[in-house]
């Protein structure tokens, strides 16, 4: 499904739904009014009509840009730099095309499309290669998996790290209540955030809540990942307790540290 949700940015669902992927991928098509090449945010999984979908929106492609690591946003990028015949930039090597420093993402880099503007923002936790995008001309910051459209995001041990989360999202709720006018959160999964303060305030109580409840479940003597899943998320969907328990092990790295 291919959805035009702001003058700048084109979002195609990708069809792999899930517990932990909500609809599916977002991947976004960002462009200039009027303009004629494109950024592409995220292809997604190695999903052929997908990526084909995703081509002929984007139509002239300057340059793939990769959230994080995951494969339901990364599987299908070198499949989909090669058919359009561009670049790969993103903070892992792994997924660089070429591999060289010149294609990583770091704080302060801006990446331009004709009259496109995107400037990078470090947002490790997620995992530790998370980054955001800001597009300043029309409001948008792409979270990636950082910030979700429904619920909220796992932060999985050993590829995620609760200290730099933590930080990750005091930097973005500034950053939305900055006089840079954040106007909305486009996600790596689910729909667009109209309200990015306000679910980053939702964010980081949801966290410490978490915290607090997490270290009475250890002072009570629950002092494994598995045991402190059965006893602090007895209301989730069991299918989704192997990822609590990866959860609740970066939290009690995070408590132990």
């Amino acid at each position: 499904m291919t959805e035009s949700v702001t003058d700048y940015a084109t979002r195609v669902l990708a069809p792999n739904p899930g517990l932990m992927t909500l609809e599916g991928t977002n991947t976004w098509i960002l462009r200039a009014p009027g303009a004629t090449q494109s950024v592409v945010v995220d292809p997604g999984p190695l999903l052929e009509d997908h990526l084909r979908a995703v081509l002929e929106a984007a139509g002239d492609v300057a340059v793939v840009l990769v959230t994080h690591k995951h494969a339901d946003h990364t599987e299908g990028a070198a499949w989909f730099a090669n058919q359009a015949g561009c670049g790969v930039r993103a903070v892992d090597p792994a997924f660089r095309i070429p591999t060289d420093h010149a294609h990583g993402l770091a704080e302060g880099d801006i990446i331009t499309a004709e009259d496109l503007r995107i400037e990078v923002l470090p947002t490790p936790g997620h995992t530790l290669d998370s980054v955001c995008f800001w597009l300043p001309q029309d409001g948008s910051l792409l979270t990636g998996d950082t910030v979700l459209g429904r619920g909220t995001s796992v932060v999985a041990h050993p590829d995620g790290a609760l200290g730099p989360y933590l930080e990750s999202l005091e930097k973005l709720r500034a950053f939305a209540n900055s006089p840079a006018g954040v106007a909305r959160l486009l996600p790596g999964h689910g729909p667009v955030i109209d309200d990015p303060a306000t679910v980053l305030t939702h964010y980081l109580t949801h966290r410490q809540d978490r915290l607090a409840q997490v270290r009475a479940a250890v002072a009570a003597g629950h002092t494994t990942p598995e045991a402190v899943v059965a006893h602090v998320y007895a209301d989730i969907d069991p299918a989704l307790h192997p990822a609590a328990q990866l959860s609740v092990q970066a939290q009690l790295d995070y408590l132990n540290a």
